[in-house]
């Protein structure tokens, strides 16, 4: 009688007794949350570049065309010139020769400062710092001289610093060797000369011989 009353309930209870056997369902399979790529970052900040002026001195500052005379004579031939070596080691030629006479009065180029007066390996050398050239400022040098100043005496420009000396030279004939330097770079020092200074004087006509004058 009671096999009759739980035959309905069979397909239940079988149900129910292989859920327990194998254990709780498991949990659905979810699908992985999308990847997102990380957001760009913001490019660095650029490396500020010297400005002119701006007192770094990384930048190159240009040389000022103050001087008002020659260091020797009106216009001298230059012996040999600027010649830069590639590397601060190498071979050149740092500054200028001109021919000038032994005795030849040597002068500043522009106003300046004496910074040096007397004697480097054997020969006379006068170094002064000129006004009003930047930051650091420019310093010229004179060599073989036989100095007519001292350190500290302020100079006007064309204002004689000494005359040529005589000692051994690369020249051919006595020459003046004049250099030019900001900091420790060496420069140019024709480039202290105005247009109206360096340039070369004006040719002439001169009268042939048994051709007579228009």
């Amino acid at each position: 009688m009671h096999v009759k009353r739980l035959l309905p309930l069979l397909p239940a209870l079988l149900l129910t007794a292989t859920a327990s056997a194998a254990g709780a369902a498991p949990e659905p399979v979810r699908a992985p949350a999308p990847v997102r790529a990380p957001a760009p970052s913001p490019p660095p900040s650029s490396v500020p570049v010297p400005v002119p002026g701006s007192g770094s001195g990384s930048e190159a500052v240009p040389v000022p065309a103050i001087a008002r005379s020659w260091p020797v004579g009106t216009r001298p031939v230059v012996v040999r010139g600027w010649d830069p070596p590639a590397t601060p080691y190498a071979r050149g030629h740092r500054g200028v020769d001109l021919a000038a006479p032994v005795g030849a009065p040597v002068r500043a180029v522009a106003a300046g400062r004496v910074l040096f007066a007397g004697q480097v390996a054997g020969r006379g050398v006068v170094s002064l710092e000129l006004t009003g050239t930047g930051t650091p400022p420019l310093r010229t040098t004179y060599t073989p001289v036989r100095p007519s100043v001292s350190e500290g005496d302020e100079i006007a420009p064309a204002q004689p610093v000494g005359t040529l000396a005589v000692t051994p030279s690369h020249c051919t004939t006595p020459c003046l060797h004049w250099g030019l330097r900001r900091d420790k770079a060496y420069l140019n020092p024709l480039s202290l000369l105005p247009a109206w200074l360096s340039a070369r004087a004006p040719a002439r006509l001169l009268p042939v011989l048994g051709v007579p004058l228009p």
